[in-house]
């Protein structure tokens, strides 16, 4: 009865993130583009039925309220089962850098599990609970270019951006998300608003073309004039454009010259360096169809179990 799985968890970037008035529920109301890329966790998958649910986690550094064991145990539960599942998580994703790691994790635990338990989920359970795990988590689910509103979990698909030759620079530097956005409300106010929207507007119909502008950067080259640093040594390199993505504290640059690419990858010291690609949506579900053979049956989204009954 024991199912196994080995399964790749692709990184993020915000192509554009625009940050306006805070919501009644305490979040803010937020406008982004999410873009998946090649670097990716390897999270590997030991499923077996059990009387007694015990989840173990092994490779990835001690990590306080780890989602990988959340979404496991809630998925779990709603199955309304119990079983003993290992995880083997090698870390690609620097954590803390605004590149969602933890919300990919996530993510793979929810597509992998039913699949592997034999049970039937529909979709819709399985994006209600991604939606309570955090709000990069829904996107997760389906990959590729998408268009983010509210928490950033609205989300609505949009054309494959065109640009695969990217550099991401992680230096070593934590970013606080919760400072940022408190930072960053001070600074808010409701003229800009209509600006931010059309702007954004502007952005998310361009095709093959990105301009990003994330609201974060001014807050975080603040306190982190390095990060600034970054940004315009890529552009000095040959980028066509440069960004922060999330709240930080990775910079991104996207090359259309390989060999300015590979001249600028060897420019930063001291700093973790990712030469990667765009990851399409048709592009990631695959990845995922095949990393679950032969436990799947259809070419359905979200992958189905071939045991369920």
């Amino acid at each position: 009865m024991t199912r196994t799985a080995s399964l790749k968890a692709f990184a993020k970037l915000n192509l554009g993130l625009r940050v306006l008035a805070k919501r009644p529920d305490g979040f803010h109301e937020l406008r982004t583009i999410f873009q998946t890329i090649s670097l990716a966790d390897r999270l590997s998958v030991t499923f077996t039925p059990a009387r007694k649910t015990a989840i173990t986690i092994t490779g990835a550094p001690e990590i306080s309220d780890n989602l990988v064991e959340r979404s496991c145990r809630m998925l779990l539960e709603r199955m309304k089962m119990s079983a003993s599942v290992a995880f083997h998580l090698d870390k690609a994703i620097p954590t803390g850098a605004g590149l969602g790691g933890g919300s990919s994790d996530a993510a793979a635990v929810l597509l992998s599990i039913p699949v592997l338990a034999g049970r039937k989920v529909k979709p819709e359970i399985v994006l209600e609970l991604a939606a309570q795990l955090g709000s990069d988590v829904p996107f997760f689910l389906r990959g590729g270019t998408a268009l983010g509103l509210g928490r950033g979990d609205e989300l609505y698909p949009l054309p494959d951006v065109a640009g695969s030759k990217l550099l991401v620079i992680a230096p070593p530097v934590h970013s606080s998300t919760v400072q940022a956005y408190r930072d960053l409300s001070a600074q808010l106010t409701l003229e800009s608003v209509p600006h931010k929207v059309s702007s954004f507007q502007e952005l998310a119909w361009k095709s093959g073309d990105v301009a990003p502008a994330n609201d974060f950067e001014g807050v975080i080259f603040e306190r982190h004039p390095e990060l600034a640093q970054i940004k315009r040594r890529l552009l000095r390199l040959g980028a066509t454009y440069a960004a922060m993505t999330g709240s930080g504290s990775a910079i991104f640059g996207v090359f259309k010259d390989s060999e300015n690419l590979l001249q600028a990858r060897n420019a930063f010291s001291g700093c973790r360096v990712f030469a990667v690609s765009f990851v399409s949506r048709a592009r990631y579900q695959s990845s995922w169809m095949r990393a679950l053979q032969p436990h799947v049956k259809g070419n359905e989204w979200v992958p189905q179990s071939l045991y369920a009954r």
